[in-house]
């Protein structure tokens, strides 16, 4: 008997970056049911806020009770535990009607350590001699590799053809090692989008090497994918916000230079000399749009690399946080947030897998020799609190209590109208940007609008500034007009100790740990 699932999504056209802000979440955690039916009742709320797109961690089938998906071994098959494959293609088809996209994350550098039989087939699916951090690196230039290559781009395009997705984005590509000419990731790229006939898709990638050629056009000898992850914007930020430079923050500052740098260049190491990792890390980003550049303050893996699992709104202020919110949703990278980020959700994220006991024993052990690189956490006192990867309640912490949204009323305001001040003034996505540095702790982004339309966005992590000048021709109004204050994280409504006209005659008075936007003759967020 033929199979057919009943689209409705015929009018949808697909998605583009522009003006996108991305969801990021996990089906397992994301409703307490942990399912794609009821991960679907929550897109309506994703879509009236402002979100652009839904961003689902890897779905491939994997052993065991739970897991973040990144251990996948059945590459076609939607993970059981989450629902059937047409509960997946009704989650797309509710969302394509809302508005939103979907993009899934793929892997393509590795399979899970249990559960593929692939080398039953045949040895070649695997590299002879290369292995990455997770274990055997896959087959993409060796002998016999074209049968390798056509498995991998063949799994590509049916996640576009049988689920309709929007795109897709593929984890760690620097562990996806191809010496041959087409590189695999740029057939890839062919692929999807040939798989997609007129619908728009986008492919994002995670290079842990910042390898700008993966987003470059074919003329540059490049991949022709759409965006990177930017994980430097989430180091820069989480050093600024707390303070703490152990582990792999040791390399940044947290300073005003590299928070403008990151919302201008996108990545800050462009092939300078990596102190902890001990290369030339990155490649440059010159003439990159900004929008190419996937910028987050909370993903999956860096709230789970804490002893605890901790969300951000644990280990800042309330008024830096804020801040730093307006400062990602407003600045022109694409913004990415993660599951519950929104409302400050009270659960933590943390890392689980389920395997055998074996297994579970040696992942606990990785985790934990993983997680002793930040000082606080080295002591056999710290790694006995770890929660165990394979125990069922670490899993089962992890899922959102949307009543949280209620609670933390204040922050989820910000985040809806921060949401819809990005979605309605295009000056934050299409206009060009400068930028300067008032002190270690304070910045500006000046916003060129069309006919004097302009945005100043100025972000203040430290104390209460008052000054009765800047030497600064950024900070200048408009010709013949005057700044006034159009937002301010310092609302009452956000939870802020009160706004006020932060320029009122000239001189500035800008509140200490609060991020204000202001505009030409503009008194009021609605006319921003």
């Amino acid at each position: 008997m033929d199979y057919h699932f009943d689209w409705t999504d015929q009018a949808w056209s697909g998605l583009s970056l522009d003006r996108t802000v991305i969801y990021e979440l996990h089906i397992g955690t994301f409703t307490k049911e942990g399912t794609w039916t009821e991960a679907a009742q929550q897109l309506p709320e994703l879509a009236e806020i402002g979100v652009g797109a839904i961003e689902v961690m890897p779905v491939a089938d994997f052993p065991g009770r739970m897991g973040w998906g990144y251990d996948g071994v059945n590459l076609f098959a939607p993970c059981r535990l989450y629902g059937s494959p047409d509960d997946f293609r009704r989650f797309v088809n509710r969302a394509h009607n809302l508005g939103l996209g979907v993009i899934l994350d793929v892997v393509y550098n590795h399979f899970g350590p249990s559960g593929n039989f692939l080398r039953e087939f045949s040895p070649h699916y695997f590299h002879s001699t290369r292995t990455t951090d997770w274990g055997d690196s896959l087959n993409f230039d060796g002998d016999n590799s074209a049968p390798v290559r056509e498995f991998f781009l063949t799994n590509a395009s049916y996640w576009i053809e049988e689920f309709h997705l929007d795109g897709l984005r593929l984890d760690a590509t620097s562990s996806i090692h191809d010496s041959g000419n087409p590189h695999i990731l740029a057939e890839i790229a062919h692929a999807v989008r040939r798989s997609a006939g007129n619908r728009k898709v986008v492919l994002i990638a995670e290079s842990e090497l910042q390898n700008s050629r993966v987003v470059r056009r074919k003329s540059e000898d490049g991949y022709e994918l759409d965006a990177l992850w930017n994980d430097d914007f989430h180091h820069a930020a989480k050093v600024a916000l707390t303070g703490k430079r152990e582990g792999y923050y040791s390399d940044f500052t947290g300073r005003s230079q590299e928070l403008l740098s990151a919302v201008k260049h996108g990545f800050l190491f462009q092939g300078q000399w990596h102190t902890r990792q001990k290369w030339a890390r990155g490649k440059p980003t010159f003439k990159l749009p900004p929008g190419t550049f996937i910028n987050f303050l909370q993903n999956h893996d860096q709230v789970a690399n804490s002893i605890w699992g901790l969300r951000l709104h644990k280990l800042t202020s309330p008024g830096r946080l804020r801040a730093m919110t307006a400062l990602l949703l407003l600045s022109p990278g694409t913004p990415m947030i993660f599951q519950g980020q929104e409302f400050n959700a009270d659960s933590p994220f943390l890392y689980f897998a389920d395997h055998d006991d074996d297994l579970n024993g040696l992942i606990a052990k990785g985790r934990a020799e993983f997680l002793s690189q930040f000082a606080g956490v080295a002591s056999a006192q710290a790694v006995r609190a770890l929660d165990k990867p394979a125990d069922v309640n670490t899993f089962e912490q992890c899922k959102l209590d949307f009543s949280d949204r209620q609670r933390n009323a204040t922050i989820y305001t910000l985040f809806k109208d921060l949401l819809q001040l990005r979605k309605t003034s295009p000056v934050f996505t299409r206009s060009p940007i400068d930028g300067f540095v008032l002190n270690e702790q304070a910045l500006g982004i000046r916003f060129f609008g069309d006919q004097g339309h302009d945005r100043l966005l100025l972000l203040n992590l430290g104390p209460h500034i008052e000054r009765p000048s800047f030497a600064e021709p950024l900070l200048a109004p408009p010709e013949d007009q005057a700044w006034r204050l159009a937002f301010s994280t310092e609302d009452i409504r956000y939870g802020g100790s009160g706004a006020y006209e932060p320029c009122p005659n000239g001189q500035w008075q800008i509140p200490g740990e609060a991020a204000l936007l202001m505009s030409p003759g503009c008194y009021n967020c609605e006319s921003a």
